[in-house]
């Protein structure tokens, strides 16, 4: 099921709701994760992703304007930034401006949190910010990191922060191998060998995937890629058990680099606790997503959800 609402079910409702023009719904999801940064940042961008291609989030701030509305709002403007400047459209500039003073307002209806700040760096690749990297990276890679130091003061583990981060070096986005691995290594190291944000050097190894460079498949099955992936499936995956719903995506991750490191036993446990939901990434930049996924679980000797 490539649904990214999986298993939360008062967010799958709010997309049903947003995609026929209502947004109550919306804020109740939304209003109700005040203070769970990572899953209020979550809901709001599936529920963006939602929006974007209508003017309910315009009309919602109209209508009854407030913090959750405003945070909706600021989504949807950086989403249509983003979308406008990975097609080369002359109107970024104008996006990009209307998305940042989106987020300041969604900022000052509630300061605590961290969310229009993550959606600022989600945009800082389009501005190349050129802040002096701190003490502990070999190549001090110069980028956001006085915004990324912002977002650490109110929430310092906050998922899609540190996942924006990482992405403003990818190459795509006008960064540096060195730079990324540095910053991958940087910041999964310091955080706790419990924390989802160990996965970050397998998301840069993905990253940097090339199907044309010699036994490309076979880099995950290198000793120090099979520590990495069997330390967060120790460290990491038991705790996911607790989670109030599944992380889909961060197990997504773990259980291709399992995969790929021929630990089957270990990725269908992964499989296992992803139930019947599926995300995109990682599979698709290795060729069709279903087929790279049905082909992992049945190698694991999982059948496929939903298959005759």
């Amino acid at each position: 099921m490539w649904r990214p609402a999986a298993d939360d079910r008062q967010l799958a409702r709010a997309c049903m709701d947003v995609r026929t023009g209502r947004y109550l719904s919306a804020h109740e999801a939304l209003k109700d994760a005040r203070g769970k940064f990572d899953l209020r940042a979550h809901r709001s961008l599936v529920l963006a992703s939602e929006a974007a291609d209508s003017d309910l989030a315009e009309r919602w701030l109209a209508e009854e304007p407030g913090a959750e509305a405003a945070l909706l709002w600021a989504r949807v403007a950086m989403l249509r930034a983003l979308r406008m400047a990975d097609a080369h459209d002359r109107r970024q500039g104008a996006l990009v401006r209307i998305a940042q003073s989106a987020c300041e307002r969604a900022a000052e209806m509630l300061p605590e949190d961290p969310t229009p700040w993550v959606i600022q760096l989600a945009l800082a690749r389009l501005q190349k910010a050129r802040d002096p990297a701190p003490p502990g990276l070999l190549t001090a890679p110069p980028g956001p990191w006085y915004l990324f130091a912002r977002i650490l003061r109110l929430d310092p583990w906050n998922r899609e922060a540190h996942h924006r981060f990482l992405a403003y070096f990818f190459t795509r986005h006008g960064g540096s191998a060195s730079a990324r691995w540095d910053v991958a290594s940087f910041l999964s190291q310091r955080a706790p060998t419990t924390s989802a944000l160990r996965l970050l050097p397998l998301v840069a190894l993905v990253e940097d995937y090339d199907p044309n460079a010699l036994l490309a498949d076979r880099t995950w099955e290198q000793p120090q890629w099979r520590a990495t992936a069997m330390g967060i499936y120790h460290g990491w995956f038991p705790q996911v058990a607790g989670y109030p719903f599944t992380p889909v995506l961060d197990l997504a991750y773990l259980a291709h680099a399992l995969y790929m490191a021929k630990c089957e036993f270990e990725a269908r446990e992964v499989f296992t606790a992803m139930g019947p939901y599926a995300s995109r990434m990682p599979w698709s930049a290795f060729g069709e997503p279903e087929e790279q996924l049905t082909k992992a679980r049945r190698s694991c000797g999982l059948p496929v959800p939903g298959a005759a």
